[in-house]
C-alpha cells in the first residue's frame, strides 16, 4: 500500500524577493543529499523517481515544489527514514551544518560534456543574466503590489474592533489548546502557495486531507487573519504540539495557515487567491469581517476599494508575466545542458542514492 504524499513550497517568489524556508523542514534529518548541477541536469526528475519508488512501497513522502517551475520539485523528504534530497543550486542554497557527516554534495555536473557547454558559454551567460533580470523585475513589481495592498488593508484596519479580534483569538486558543503537552514542539515553516509562472498555486486540498476539522477564515485585507494565525501558532508551540506554519507566498511576513496534525485540524485564510469553501463534515467558516469590522465598511468605501483592488490585480498580473518570461528563457537554457548531458551517468547516480537510502531503511528495521 502506497504511503501518503505531502505537497508544499519551501521557497517563494515574494514581494520581499526570493524567500527561503528550507531550514526548518530539513531539521531532524540525519542524512541530506544536496544536488549540484545546472538547469536541465535531471535534479527534479531524479528526486521524483526516488520519491515515487519509496512512496509506492509504503513510505510517506514530502515533495517540496518549485515556485519558479510548475513541473519541478526542489526537494524530496522521507521523514520516517530521516533522509532528504534537495536541489542545492541558486537561489535555494543550502548551508551544510556537518558536511560529510550529515550533508553530502552530489555533483550532477560530472555527467555533462564541459567541452560542448564551453562552445555555448556566451549564450548561456546571456540567458542566465536575462533570467536574473526578469526575476529582479518581478520582485520589484511584487513589492509595488504590496504597497498597494497596504492601502487596501488600511481601510479595514481603521474600521477594526481589536477587542473583538482578541476575544475571538482567546476563544479559539481555549478551544484548541485546553490540553497541554509537556514536551518540545517541532515547528515547520512552509508556504501555503506560491506565485508561479502559471499564476498563484496552492496545495490546500492535499495538505488538509484527512484532518477532522478545517476552519476557513473569511475576511478582508487587514481584518486580522494573519495576526490570529500567528497567535495560534505560538500557542500551539507553547502547548507542546508540533505545528506546520504556512506563510503567505506573496508576503512571507504574513501567515495563511497553521496545521496541528496531533489535534487533526487546520485553520487557514480562505480568501483569494486560495479561496475555498466548506464541502465536508468538520468544515466551518470564521468570518473576520462580520466579527471584527465596522458594519457597512465595504459599502462606504466601495469606489475606493474597487480602484485599489484593480491596481493590485494589474500589478500582480504584470509581475507574473515576468516570472513566465523567466521560465521561458530557463527552458531555453535547459536545452543547452540537456544536449550536453550523459543521462546514463545520471541514472547511475540515482541508483547510488537509492542504495544509500536502502541502507538507511535496513538499519532502521534492525
Amino acid at each position: 500500500m502506497a504511503g501518503k504524499i505531502l505537497n508544499y513550497y519551501a521557497g517563494g517568489n515574494t514581494a520581499r524577493g526570493f524567500h527561503n524556508l528550507f531550514e526548518s523542514n530539513l531539521s531532524g534529518l540525519e542524512r541530506l543529499f544536496i544536488l549540484k548541477g545546472g538547469p536541465g541536469t535531471g535534479k527534479s526528475t531524479l528526486m521524483k523517481a526516488i520519491g515515487k519508488k519509496w512512496n509506492d512501497i509504503g513510505y510517506d513522502v514530502e515533495y517540496i515544489h518549485c515556485a519558479s517551475d510548475n513541473g519541478s520539485i526542489d526537494g524530496v523528504i522521507l521523514r520516517a527514514l530521516k533522509v532528504g534530497i534537495v536541489d542545492g543550486t541558486s537561489p535555494h542554497v543550502i548551508e551544510p551544518k556537518a558536511p560529510g557527516a550529515l550533508e553530502e554534495y552530489v555533483n550532477l555536473g560530472a555527467a555533462w560534456n564541459s567541452v560542448q557547454l564551453a562552445e555555448t558559454k556566451d549564450e548561456i551567460i546571456k540567458l542566465s543574466d536575462s533570467i536574473s533580470g526578469d526575476f529582479a523585475t518581478a520582485y520589484s513589481i511584487f513589492h509595488e503590489a504590496l504597497l498597494v495592498h497596504d492601502e487596501w488593508e488600511k481601510i479595514y484596519i481603521e474600521n477594526m474592533d481589536y477587542s473583538k479580534a482578541d476575544e475571538l483569538t482567546d476563544e479559539l486558543i481555549e478551544t484548541f489548546f485546553a490540553k497541554k503537552i509537556n514536551r518540545q514542539a517541532n515547528v515547520f515553516h512552509r508556504f501555503l502557495g506560491a506565485a508561479t509562472p502559471q499564476g498563484a498555486v496552492d496545495h490546500v486540498p492535499n495538505l488538509t486531507e484527512g484532518l477532522k476539522e478545517r476552519f476557513f477564515i473569511k475576511g478582508r485585507p487587514g481584518s486580522g487573519k494573519s495576526t490570529l494565525l500567528k497567535k495560534l501558532a505560538s500557542e500551539a508551540e507553547k502547548s507542546g504540539y508540533d505545528v506546520e506554519v504556512y506563510h503567505c507566498g506573496f508576503d512571507p511576513n504574513s501567515l495563511d495557515m497553521i496545521i496541528v496534525r496531533e489535534l487533526s485540524f487546520a485553520i487557514f485564510d480562505s480568501t483569494a487567491p486560495h479561496e475555498y469553501f466548506p464541502e465536508r463534515a468538520g468544515d466551518s467558516i470564521i468570518d473576520m469581517y462580520a466579527k471584527t469590522i465596522t458594519p457597512g465598511t465595504d459599502e462606504k468605501h466601495a469606489a475606493e476599494l474597487k480602484e485599489i483592488s484593480g491596481r493590485y490585480a494589474d500589478k500582480m498580473k504584470e509581475a507574473i508575466s515576468f516570472l513566465a518570461e523567466a521560465k521561458r528563457k530557463h527552458d531555453d537554457l535547459e536545452n543547452y545542458y540537456i544536449g550536453a548531458m550523459d543521462f546514463n551517468k545520471i541514472a547511475e547516480i540515482q541508483k547510488q542514492l537509492d542504495q544509500e537510502i536502502e541502507k538507511l531503511a535496513v538499519a532502521r528495521q534492525k
